[in-house]
């Protein structure tokens, strides 16, 4: 079978020791990559220097620009058919590479199943999910990791964690939105994707392992900023004032929700400054759009029947009166 070039896009900052055992697991797919092109934003720990001697095309962007940005540079840069996004905290099956492509067929992007690397037992998550809130939730986290999984269906968002893109998908709708930094720019290019009737596929049986939270810190200061801050984002880019009023109970709950998570943790101020940071000149730019509409209420009833964290038992009774289709 003749394989499609594919390049690797790997952004990373520090933990040179992750990004060593990444490339490994690269090195030993049992479909080669085209190229694998490492984006080093701004590491202090060696990490250029190790992709270098493993061969890598090193990009350095002499600061630490975020996530989005370190991916497009790193795209823009890659001549091949298809383009794998992948933090450099993860690790790969050897046959990751081909069992994607396979997948992949006619779809414009493709992920499978991410493992927890502590725990091969326990799902880290596949695809992504959207709440009416704009609060994402990835699809099977904490769930039992079934061994010998097959089977593939389409879905609406990829993870960047793990994935695989058309180079000419993010030619045409220009890759991650830079604005969002860090966080959440997957799930706002799953939106665009689906606006544009571009739709992907989740391959059950391409499993990569993630070490999760490797750079910051899931509760770092500056990651609940940002992830508050684009929470308002998303709504401000994707909804319409119909779908923004419909939802308004859901958005209000959902967010104040997540900042007494966040206060529980410690990080009431980072919440509350993400959410300032995104109301400023905050106003609806998305067009009516009846996939959105369908693809949240979806989302909202695959949640509800999945997820079993806390924050999710409350945001359900609290909005259970209202009705998951946007009117």
């Amino acid at each position: 079978m003749l394989f499609p070039s594919v390049t690797a896009v790997i952004p990373v900052h520090n933990r040179a020791d992750l990004l060593e055992r990444l490339l490994a697991t690269l090195r030993e797919q049992t479909v080669p990559f085209h190229e694998i092109v490492v984006v080093d934003n701004a590491s202090t720990d060696g990490a250029p220097e190790i992709a270098r001697a493993s061969g890598c095309r090193v990009i350095e962007m002499g600061e630490n620009a975020g996530f989005a940005c370190a991916v497009n540079r790193g795209w823009r840069a890659a001549g091949s058919e298809w383009v794998a996004i992948l933090n450099s905290d993860i690790e790969l099956d050897s046959r990751w590479l081909e069992r994607l492509i396979a997948g992949a067929a006619k779809a414009s992007f493709a992920t499978g199943t991410i493992v927890s690397a502590a725990n091969h037992e326990v799902v880290d998550g596949t695809y992504d999910l959207v709440s009416r809130a704009a609060c994402a939730w990835r699809a099977g986290h904490g769930e039992s990791f079934v061994e010998g999984l097959r089977g593939s269906f389409p879905v609406v968002i990829a993870p960047g964690t793990a994935c695989l893109f058309r180079r000419r998908v993010l030619d045409l709708l220009g890759g991650f939105d830079e604005r969002y930094v860090s966080y959440l720019e997957d799930v706002d290019l799953g939106l665009r994707c689906l606006r544009e009737g571009f739709m992907g596929v989740y391959v059950s049986n391409a499993i990569a392992y993630h070490h999760g939270s490797a750079t910051l810190g899931r509760w770092d200061p500056r990651v609940v900023r940002l992830i508050s801050r684009n929470q308002v984002m998303l709504v401000s880019r994707h909804y319409d004032l119909a779908l923004f009023r419909s939802c308004f109970w859901a958005i209000l709950a959902g967010q104040l929700l997540w900042g007494l998570v966040a206060l529980r943790h410690g990080r009431a101020f980072a919440w509350i400054a993400g959410k300032i940071d995104g109301l400023r000149g905050f106003r609806l730019e998305g067009r009516p759009s009846p996939r959105l509409r369908e693809f949240l209420a979806a989302s909202e009833s695959e949640i509800r029947r999945r997820a079993t964290g806390s924050y999710w038992r409350w945001y359900f009774r609290l909005t259970r009166f209202q009705s998951t289709e946007a009117h």
